[in-house]
């Protein structure tokens, strides 16, 4: 949805209703996956993608008649094996739309989650798609919208924990549960040569950046190409308090001191984050682990840590080296999709 904020806010001035158009459920080869939105105003005119062209102008059409109505309706769609490959996939599927009339600018959970979205905050929203309801629980739990059933909220944090949308049936009821994460941070622990190209890559790929590094020559005097989000010149211990250690923190770790290291995976290893990857040689690994378990860090734990760190692609060069840990990570962000 970050693509689309500014486009919202434009066209939803002056209390206009649009149509938003998501993907909530797929077969075989889909050209777009589930959770892909379009918004469509009065006039036509779109933004987004659900198929990569093959059913928008049908879902346009349909919408037409939900700008009175406010209502929200569900569409099904072949994929021919033609269309398919006009989009680059080998055969074609179904998926199913859901179309609903959506007013951004006074409804309550619209307007939380357009504001959530434009100021970086996670959120779930939750769609009955048997009518147009809806309800939102943003990054602090807060609930919007009318009461709602703890099922249904046990398993909102449930989608939010496995960064995975979905359809869920409850009492015979199908609600479509879709997380809005913020932008994904990418927490580094040691400002090494390496650090300063996967930065780089990092923002690239639109994550920000976070690094922790206690040696205060390095972090005032290593330049920086792309500058970090953040830089805590302190030992992890002091500071990760202050940062998100959820789903969408991805954590690498690369100071190749234990003192710092250790530190770090104390902190680290129990909590959710979604990747931990650790620089150095299996023989490195095997000591790392004799000292965690020497802390009672069960095994369990320890075998989140993936090392040596990164895609094996026998890189050599700090260049090469921060592109197989950005690689590994992207792995892991995206599995679940």
């Amino acid at each position: 949805m970050t693509d689309l904020n500014k486009i919202i806010s434009d066209w939803s001035q002056n209390g206009a209703v649009l149509v938003l158009a998501r993907v909530v459920k797929t077969w075989g080869s889909s050209p777009r996956p589930i959770g892909s939105m379009m918004i469509i105003n009065e006039e036509g005119k779109i933004s987004g993608s659900v198929s990569g062209g093959c059913v928008e102008g049908a879902v346009v059409k349909k919408s037409q008649a939900l700008f009175t109505k406010h209502i929200g309706e569900k569409l099904s769609f072949g994929v021919s094996d033609e269309e398919a490959y006009s989009v680059g996939l080998s055969c074609g599927g179904r998926i199913e739309v859901y179309l609903q009339a959506v007013d951004f600018s006074t409804n309550k959970v619209w307007n939380s989650l357009l504001k959530s979205r434009q100021s970086n905050q996670s959120c779930v929203l939750i769609s009955k798609l048997s009518k147009n309801e809806n309800w939102l629980i943003d990054e602090n739990g807060r609930l919007r919208g009318t009461s709602l059933s703890p099922v249904i909220i046990k398993e909102a944090r449930t989608v939010f924990n496995e960064r995975v949308h979905k359809t869920f049936n409850f009492k015979g009821q199908n609600y479509f549960i879709q997380a809005f994460s913020r932008k994904p941070t990418l927490l580094i622990i040691g400002v090494a040569h390496i650090t300063v190209d996967l930065v780089t890559i990092a923002h690239l790929h639109e994550f920000e950046t976070i690094l922790v590094d206690p040696r205060g020559y390095f972090t005032k005097n290593t330049h920086f190409i792309t500058e970090p989000t953040q830089i805590y010149a302190a030992y992890p211990s002091e500071v990760l308090h202050k940062v998100k250690l959820d789903p969408y923190t991805f954590c690498a770790i690369l100071s190749h001191d234990p003192k710092i290291d250790d530190n770090a995976l104390e902190i680290l290893l129990p909590s959710k984050v979604a990747y931990i990857g650790a620089l150095g040689s299996k023989k490195t690994h095997q000591k790392r682990i004799e000292r965690l378990t020497s802390k009672g860090i069960s095994q369990d734990l320890i075998s989140k840590i993936q090392a040596p760190i990164g895609t094996p692609i026998n890189a050599k060069s700090a260049k090469e080296i921060a592109l197989s840990i950005m690689s590994e990570i992207i792995k892991f962000q995206n599995q679940f999709e």
